[in-house]
Order: structure tokens, then C-alpha cells, then sequence
């Protein structure tokens, strides 16, 4: 048995053709004629060989009883000659050797045609040397063309010869015989006889003209299966009864071959095995070869190894015979390896991150479904979700490139923190997710956090830049903060907000109050998308005041929102959940167009100042919502300034560059807000047409105190405005002699409480009305350092006597102590308090009553240094 062949017509067997619907025998249709042919001739040859007997036998005796007698030898050698001519032709069906020969049709024709040239002179010979035809002659004419007439009806190659026998056998009767009525009888049947042997002729023409196409249709598909095999994915299998290969494509018996393995005499079942994974089994394969049923498009790979590089799909169909005798099976294959890596990587992008190559969202979820099911018996299971501190500042700063750098270090440190704990993923951007399954104790969980977080913080090394990030993380707890992956999910986000608002950096567990304050934030959310409709916002007022003359120049314009049962909510509450939830824009246009229509009805160098988002600076029809507010209310261009802040940077375009271009082509003023404490870069101010700085009033607070930096911080922004020519307010002035400081330091306005909180539009004008414009200071006098609330217990020192006080509160100028009662006037007295463990500061007693005195410490003192220095005596905050 031949295991392996190359696919040919006459090597692949005949049930591969039938497989593909192909009829690629090379004669089907002829090798079945020949098979039924050859029966017929079997069944009537007795009857021939009769025939050709009989025929030579009668024209003997017709011979002797008209005394002939020396013509019988021959009768005898013209009749054993057509005896030989039709054993010859039952040679040629019998046996297939001499069926192969001659293999053309056009030569078998042609040998056939001159044997019965030759048989028919033969019988003519003695035509030749007799002077008259006799009845002797028509007799054996008649009788031996019957008997090959009925030859080459029973065997169709002798047709031939049986048209040049005839035809020469008649054209000499006619020559010798003239009309006689012996010869026209001859005639007459030798005609007949012509034209039936035409007609079997064509219908032998017919036969060859459909052997010739499917010929030329095996050919094709032999051409067809071998393009198949050898450069498609497709193969084809034969099995014999028993189920052992008879046939396997060359390229998978290669296959094998290059693994080790034999395929010379195996079974289908021991060579293959069935993909588990793909819903079938090896049993419901041998189930098929064993009950003789059809299979399809089962996913197979070698049967030895444990592992599979390669994998096709497999189809067969049982084969019987003409009798309905089970031959085997028949089957076509094709390679399923590229497509299976193809899905296996389709199912890794599906589960799993690209770029740091985590479980991504999908599979983390389906994860925790799984976890929390009832019938996974996890029981309790922690969900951490982790959020990086200071990750935006890295791509902004060094870019998306270094920041994916950074990511795929996160998400290492990640991997190796939790090892075999849980299951570690990456949400998108700079969130993270870990999965914890049967985890449920929180010191062990506290004991994890902090393990992260500590990974997390360490600094990274990219691209020569040492880069320092940090972590929060939110804690929830299955079954006891949510029996699904949704509600876990939740309630550890806003356990991570929490650890966010707390300073970054650390974990917060879910509690049932985070998510109270949640749900009121949702609530406010809900509320803030029908203010607008409902006319709950107003708009105040707050004055900006010019520091030559103290004339009120401008005022900014700060948006109120008097809710119906909640009251008054302050902005720094409702704008950040504006922004989130995509409410900024229509409020900001809101505000826009209310403060230009009312700010028209001020004078006319009045101007009004409106804050822009940086999501309003982003929309491209900013400009053309400017030009129809300022349309719709008549005010000039020049008396609206729009303040935008350092954000709109973060991510410099062409677009930003072009919206600055669009909104000074309209004529309005451009100032840039809070100053200092966004966008660390100073690049922009080379480019974008700003009119007005306004420093921060994190700069403005404790400049009037003396030691305080930040007014050398303010006298450099001042400088550098001036260097740009743009002017110069300085916000969140509260204290009389800050007003002072300012004017020295350079600014060219202010603006703070110093001068009145905000106000509605009615009492603007009644301001500008009864002072002429002139604004008056207001509120504390002098500044004082801010103060820090404590309790703690330190030493007094009073020269005369010693004692311990305590600490109530401590800025860097003073501080507050009780638990002492001063010997007659104590004010102007120098002391020693101890600030620090065994260090004695000098300070002054300003003033004492009821046991309570006020300290002034000769030199400011650094509030860092009591946090620095661990708080052995007690320290600790009282609020």
C-alpha cells in the first residue's frame, strides 16, 4: 500500500475526483461503456463464434454440392481468417494490456479498416480467375458478411473493417454480375447493411468526441487539484475500509515527516487529533468513522506532542462501490494555522492591553463577573483601582512617547507588587485595576496598598530624565461594598476620589458616606443642567481698581448660582462638575452675553472682564459667539476682556495660535488669569497677544508680612509685564496695607475684597454713581501671618520663673498659649518659649488676659520645622 503519492489523473483515486464534483476520470463515461460492452459480449459470443463458424461451414457445403470440391480448402483458410479476425477483437476487450493498444482511436481505426480491405479480397480472389459469378459466390457473400456484420455489431472496433469488407465485396459482385437478380438481392443487403454500419459509425464518432472532453476535463482537474495542493491551503485523504490512510497529500505528509512522524500505514484516528476547544471530540470522530456517517470542518492537529503548531480542518464522507460495498472514507482538508494565529491574536488585542500587555477592560471585568459568581466559592474579594499622581505633567512635559515609556514601567512594578495575589489590568490612559480573590482582610490590604504605592512612587528612568509619579488608590470590598461587578467597580472609585482629595499618594477604603457625597454630587449634576432654564444663575460683579488714583477701571464678572432649596452654592463647587459633565460651554456662553448686555449700561471706559475655558477655547465658534454677544448688546469690542488661563497650552497648536489671531482681529482685550500656577512654561508669552497678567492671589496673600517671598515673586511678574508691555493686576488683595505693598511693588491694578466682595449689576452702578469712581479701601488694616491651629505643650521661660504653657495656635510671626497667669502687667515682657525640643526662641508678650497670652516671636519663625522634627511633646493638630 502506497501511503504518499503525487497527485496525478491516473494516481488519485477516482473517489478524490467525485469529492471535489469533478469528473476527472480520464473516460468515465467510455471505461463504463467498455465495462457494459464487454458484458454484452460475453453474454452473446457463444452466438458469434457460431456464426463465424457456420458462415465458412455453409459456403463449404454450397461449394461440394455444386462440385466445387476444390474450393474447399479455400472456404476454409477465408473462414479460419475471419474466426482469427474475431478472436482477435475478444483479445482486445478481455484483456486490458491489449486494450491499451493502440491507444489512439484513429489508428485503431485505420488497422480494423485494412484488415477488412483484406478480407474482402480474400473472398474476391476468386472473382479474379472465374469468367462468371455463380450462386456459389452470392451464397458465401451473403453468408460471411452476416457473420461479420453480426461481429461488428456485438464488437464495436471492427466497424471499420466491416465497411471496407463490405464495400469491396460489393463493388466486385456489381462489376462481375451485372443487374442479375442474385446481385441486386446482394445489393440490396450490402446497402442495408452499409447504412446501419454508418450509423454505428457516427454514434462510435459521438462517443469519441465525448471521450476526447472528458479527457480534456480530467485534465483540468488534474491541473486544478494540483494548484490545490501545492500552492492553496486546501489537501485531500483516502481511507480504505479499515480506516488507513491510501491516500494523503504530499504537503501534509511532509508535514509530518518534518515533526518525526510515519504516516506510511497509520490509521486517520491516531494520526490526527481533535481541537478539545472546538466543541468536537476524538470519540465523535471515531463515531463518524466507525458508523460510516459524514463529517465536516473539524479542527485537528497532530496527535503527537503536547503542544500543536499546526492545525487544519478536516471533512469526509463515506465511498461505496457500484454494489454498495463500504470502501472507506474520502475527505479534503485545509490549513487552519495562520487563521488560528490570527484569532489568537485577535483574542489578545480583545483581552488584553497593547501597550503594556495588562488584561484590559473587557477581560478584567469578565474577570470579576467570574470571581464574584456564586458557584466560583471566592467568598470575600478586594477591588483595588489605582490612578497615577502626576501623570499628565509627564506627557505634557516630555510627551505621549516617554509617558507610554513610563506606563509600561507602571505596569511592571504593578505585575511584580501583586504577584500570584490577583489579577493585574490596565483600564485606558493612566488607570489601573487589580483583581483580588479571596482577599478580605484590610490589614493585609492596607499592608498591599501601601506596597503599591510605594513601588509606584519610586523614580523612573526614561529617555535620560529621572521622572517621579506617585498613586491613589480606592478600595472596595465583595460582598460587603457590592455583590457585582458594577456596584464593586463604583463604590472603588469613589474610595480612589476620596484618596485624591485627601493629598494623593495613599488608599482610602470605601465607606458609606463617600458614596452619600457621590450621589449628592450626581444630584447637583442634575440640578445644574435645568438652571439655566429655571434662571437660577446671576451674574456678580467684582470691581478692578487702578492702582494711580484708585479709579475703578473695569469689573470682572463671577457667576452665582442661587439654588431653590440648597441656597447659595459657590462656583468653585459647581464649575468643576459643569466642566465634567460638557455643561461649561453653554453656561460660559451665558455668562458672555449677560455680562456684555449689562456692562452697556455702564460708562464707557468701564470695561468688563469674562473667565473663558479652556474647553470654550478649544470650540472653533468661540469667535463667532464673541461677535454676536457683543452685536446683540451694543458694547465696544475694546471694553470686553476675556481671561483664559495657562491650560489652553497644555497642548499648543496651530488652532490655538489661529483662535488668539481670530479673537483680537474682533478688537477685545486678552488677559491671562492666574498666573503662575498652571503651565510651567513661559514660551507662550512670546507668542500670544496678551494685554493683561493677573498674578495669582497665592502670590498676594503674606506679601505685606515681613520675611515673605512672594513679594519678590510679585516684582518679577511685574518686571517681566513690563518688559512685554502688557499690564498687571493683582487678585485677592484682602488687607489695607497689601494696597500699599502693591502700588510699590509695580502692578497697574487690583483687585480683592479689599475693595467690596461682588455685587449685582444695579448696585455697579449705584458704586460708580456715588463715588464718581473712586474706590475706597476696606476691611483689616494690617496683615498678619496665617495662622495654624494646635495643641501642644512647651516650656515658658519668664527669667525670673519657668513653667509649662500650651500651644493654641502658631504662625511664623507669634503664637497663641494658655496656662499661665502673668505678676502684674505683662505686655512688653521678652520670654524663651520652646518651639522645638530643647531649643528656646525669644518673643515678646503683647498682650495677656485670663490665663491666655499673645506671643510675638523676635525672628520668623519656619512652620516647616515643626513637621520636619518628630512630635515628642504632644503635637498634634486641633482641627
Amino acid at each position: 500500500m502506497s501511503l504518499r503519492r503525487n497527485p496525478s489523473t491516473t494516481d488519485t483515486p477516482r473517489s478524490i475526483w467525485g469529492a471535489l464534483g469533478l469528473n476527472a476520470d480520464p473516460a468515465p463515461e467510455v471505461t463504463d461503456s467498455r465495462l457494459t460492452r464487454l458484458a454484452e459480449v460475453s453474454a452473446i459470443w457463444p452466438f458469434v463464434l457460431f456464426a463465424q463458424i457456420l458462415a465458412p461451414a455453409s459456403v463449404a457445403l454450397v461449394v461440394h454440392h455444386t462440385g466445387h470440391d476444390a474450393l474447399l480448402s479455400d472456404v476454409a483458410t477465408r473462414g479460419g481468417l475471419i474466426l482469427l479476425m474475431s478472436l482477435g477483437a475478444l483479445v482486445q476487450l478481455k484483456l486490458p494490456r491489449a486494450r491499451e493498444w493502440p491507444t489512439q482511436m484513429q489508428v485503431r481505426t485505420l488497422t480494423f479498416a485494412a484488415a477488412g480491405i483484406g478480407a474482402g479480397l480474400l473472398w474476391l480472389l476468386p472473382l479474379l480467375t472465374t469468367a462468371q459469378l455463380t450462386q456459389f459466390h452470392v451464397a458465401g457473400f451473403v453468408a460471411v458478411f452476416a457473420a461479420v456484420t453480426i461481429t461488428a455489431i456485438a464488437i464495436h472496433p471492427v466497424r471499420a473493417a466491416t465497411l471496407s469488407y463490405a464495400a469491396t465485396l460489393g463493388a466486385m459482385v456489381m462489376f462481375r454480375s451485372g443487374i442479375a437478380l442474385p446481385s441486386a438481392v446482394a445489393v440490396l443487403a450490402f446497402v442495408t447493411l452499409i447504412v446501419a454500419t454508418v450509423r454505428l459509425a457516427r454514434d462510435d464518432q459521438k462517443t469519441t468526441e465525448r471521450h476526447g472532453a472528458n479527457t480534456n476535463a480530467g485534465r483540468l482537474a488534474e491541473q486544478l487539484v494540483r494548484e490545490v495542493e501545492e500552492h492553496g491551503d486546501g489537501w485531500f485523504w483516502q481511507t480504505d475500509r479499515h480506516g488507513y490512510f491510501t491516500y494523503l497529500s504530499s504537503k501534509v505528509a511532509r508535514e509530518f515527516e518534518r515533526q518525526g512522524t510515519l504516516t506510511h500505514g497509520a490509521k486517520l484516528i491516531e494520526t490526527f487529533r481533535v481541537d478539545a476547544e472546538s466543541g468536537d471530540t476524538e470519540r465523535t470522530l471515531n463515531f463518524h468513522l466507525s458508523t460510516r456517517t459524514s463529517f465536516s470542518d473539524y479542527s485537528v492537529c497532530p496527535a503527537t506532542g503536547d503542544e500543536c503548531d499546526r492545525w487544519w480542518s478536516i471533512s469526509g464522507r463515506p465511498v461505496v462501490d457500484d454494489l454498495g460495498r463500504f470502501q472507506g472514507f474520502v475527505g479534503s482538508g485545509r490549513d487552519l494555522t495562520e487563521k488560528r494565529r490570527s484569532d489568537a491574536e485577535i483574542t489578545r488585542l480583545a483581552l488584553f492591553d497593547g501597550l503594556t500587555g495588562l488584561a484590559n477592560r473587557q477581560r478584567m471585568r469578565a474577570s470579576l463577573d467570574k470571581t464574584l459568581a456564586p458557584q466560583s466559592g471566592t467568598g470575600t474579594t478586594a477591588l483595588f483601582l489605582l490612578d497615577l499622581d502626576r501623570f499628565k505633567a509627564v506627557n505634557d512635559t516630555l510627551g505621549h512617547q516617554v509617558g507610554d515609556a513610563l506606563l509600561k514601567q507602571v505596569a511592571q512594578r504593578l505585575q511584580r507588587a501583586v504577584g500570584e495575589a490577583g489579577l493585574v489590568g490596565r483600564l485606558g490612559g493612566d488607570e489601573f485595576k487589580v483583581v483580588l480573590p479571596g482577599m478580605g482582610n484590610r490589614e493585609k490590604l492596607t499592608e498591599l496598598a501601601n506596597t503599591v504605592i510605594n513601588a509606584v512612587s519610586q523614580p523612573y528612568f526614561i529617555e535620560g530624565s529621572s521622572i517621579s509619579v506617585g498613586c491613589s488608590i480606592g478600595i472596595a470590598i465583595a460582598p460587603e461594598d457590592g455583590g457585582d461587578s458594577e456596584t464593586l467597580t463604583r463604590n472603588a472609585d469613589i474610595a480612589m476620589y476620596a484618596a485624591k482629595g485627601d493629598g494623593r499618594g495613599i488608599h482610602r477604603f470605601f465607606r458609606t458616606e463617600l458614596l452619600e457625597g457621590a450621589k449628592s454630587r450626581k444630584l447637583l449634576e442634575d440640578d445644574l443642567r435645568t438652571a439655566l432654564a429655571s434662571n437660577q444663575f446671576h451674574v456678580a460683579y467684582q470691581p478692578v481698581v487702578s492702582t494711580e488714583g484708585a479709579r475703578i477701571v473695569g469689573f470682572e464678572a463671577l457667576i452665582r448660582w442661587d439654588h431653590p432649596t440648597r441656597g447659595s452654592i459657590s462656583p468653585a463647587e459647581f464649575i468643576p462638575i459643569a466642566e465634567e459633565a460638557g455643561l461649561i460651554e453653554p453656561i460660559g456662553e451665558w455668562v458672555l452675553r449677560t455680562a456684555c448686555r449689562e456692562a452697556a449700561t455702564w460708562p464707557n471706559h468701564v470695561r468688563v472682564a469674562v473667565n473663558v475655558s479652556p474647553i470654550q477655547f478649544a470650540n472653533p465658534a468661540l469667535p463667532a459667539i464673541v461677535t454676536s454677544a457683543l452685536a446683540s448688546s451694543g458694547l465696544a469690542p475694546q471694553r470686553l476682556e476675556l481671561e483664559i488661563t495657562e491650560g489652553v497650552f497644555v497642548n499648543e497648536t496651530a488652532s490655538s495660535e489661529q483662535m488668539f489671531k481670530s479673537l483680537k482681529g474682533l478688537g477685545v482685550r486678552l488677559a491671562l488669569d492666574d498666573f503662575g500656577t498652571g503651565y510651567s512654561s513661559l514660551g507662550y508669552l512670546k507668542k500670544a497677544p496678551f494685554d493683561k497678567i493677573k498674578i495669582d492671589q497665592s502670590f498676594v496673600r503674606g506679601a505685606a508680612v515681613p520675611g515673605n517671598r512672594n513679594a519678590a515673586i510679585i516684582k518679577a511678574i511685574v518686571t517681566l509685564a513690563n518688559t512685554l508691555y502688557m499690564e498687571t493686576t493683582a487678585e485677592g488683595v484682602e488687607h489695607q496695607d497689601e494696597v500699599e505693598l502693591i502700588r510699590e511693588l509695580g502692578c497697574s491694578h487690583i483687585q480683592g475684597f479689599v475693595y467690596g466682595k461682588a455685587a449685582r449689576c444695579e448696585e455697579v452702578i449705584r458704586q460708580l454713581e456715588a463715588s464718581g469712581g473712586v474706590a475706597a479701601p476696606q476691611g483689616f488694616k494690617v496683615s498678619r501671618s496665617p495662622r495654624t491651629r494646635m495643641l501642644r505643650t512647651a516650656q515658658l521661660d519668664l527669667g525670673s520663673a519657668r513653667g509649662e504653657v500650651r500651644i493654641r495656635n502658631i504662625s511664623s510671626s507669634g503664637a497663641l498659649v494658655d496656662g499661665i497667669e502673668f505678676p502684674g502687667e505683662p505686655r512688653g515682657v521678652d520670654v524663651m518659649i520652646e518651639l522645638l525640643e530643647g531649643q528656646m526662641f525669644p518673643a515678646t508678650v503683647r498682650w495677656a488676659k485670663d490665663g491666655k497670652a499673645g506671643l510675638e516671636f523676635a525672628e520668623n519663625f519656619n512652620l516647616e520645622r515643626l513637621n520636619a522634627v518628630a512630635p515628642n511633646r504632644g503635637l498634634r493638630k486641633a482641627g
